[in-house]
């Protein structure tokens, strides 16, 4: 039985590990080949560990442990002629690209939030997933998809911190994904996004982040923090896992989304119902 993304190629940002990884294994399970795409270079600005070259050629050999094929490709999503390059080094070898998942991003939680800090989140979250869409987009076949992720922060009434860039980013994609679902609709390619709530990966489990849920403690740990994660869920979870969110990339990945378009998907164990209230 053919899986459900069968012959088709996905140009993955942030394939390292996280998320990116997980999209990467899901969609190859599925049938399809993968550009792995990472910087495997750590910022200054943010507290956690980024993906390294080693945690990228684990993705390359857990798409090939599936008997998919995949090209692994370091490259820096804030340059858009890198992006370029990663396209055509993945086309080359794998000869055509039918999904895009933006997927790279990166949070810094310093309390001391400078200029750079705000630059970077942007570049990498915003301008990113910019550059990556628009390199690929001259790719694209009739009927091919892109999937962007985006955040829960985008939806909740305080962001992730007041006046953060990433939740400035995140905010700004939907109507980036809107506007060009908008202008390649009469192609039939479709672009939409994912909005996880907190999910297990370097993002969220990292000191920094502790800390910004448990000010009240000195040194927090992940036990500590843990319930003041659950309170941004509806369902009685803390997080949920990357392969979560994976599973929802497929369906957007996959025919099965043909006419979904312009739309992001909230993957929160109930988090918007929070706005609710």
């Amino acid at each position: 039985m053919a899986g459900r993304v069968e012959g088709k190629v996905a140009f993955i940002t942030g394939a390292a590990h996280g998320q990116g990884r997980s999209h990467a294994i899901r969609l190859a399970q599925e049938g399809a080949d993968i550009i792995a795409v990472d910087l495997c270079q750590d910022y200054d600005t943010v507290g956690y560990p980024m993906g390294t070259e080693e945690e990228l050629d684990q993705t390359v050999k857990s798409v090939e442990a599936l008997d998919r094929r995949a090209v692994k490709v370091v490259a820096d999503v804030r340059d858009p002629n890198a992006l370029k390059a990663a396209f055509e080094t993945g086309i080359a070898e794998l000869g055509h690209v039918d999904v895009i998942c933006a997927n790279a991003g990166i949070a810094a939680y310093a309390t001391e939030q400078t200029r750079q800090h705000y630059i970077d989140v942007l570049n990498v979250n915003l301008v990113g997933v910019i550059n990556t869409v628009m390199a690929g987009l001259p790719h694209l076949p009739r009927g091919g998809s892109i999937i962007v992720t985006g955040s829960l922060a985008a939806l909740l009434k305080g962001g992730l911190g007041s006046g953060s860039a990433y939740t400035l980013a995140k905010r700004s994609l939907v109507p980036f994904v809107q506007t060009t679902a908008a202008a390649v609709a009469n192609e039939m390619i479709r672009v939409n996004g994912v909005h996880p709530t907190n999910c297990n990966t370097n993002l969220l489990q990292n000191d920094d982040l502790y800390k910004l849920f448990r000010p009240d403690l000195e040194n927090p740990t992940k036990e500590d923090a843990t319930p003041a994660f659950m309170t941004l869920q509806q369902m009685p979870v803390p997080w949920i896992e990357p392969e979560d969110i994976s599973e929802m990339v497929l369906f957007l990945a996959s025919d099965a989304s043909r006419y979904v378009t312009g739309q992001f998907i909230a993957v929160d164990a109930g988090g918007t119902l929070k706005t609710l209230e």
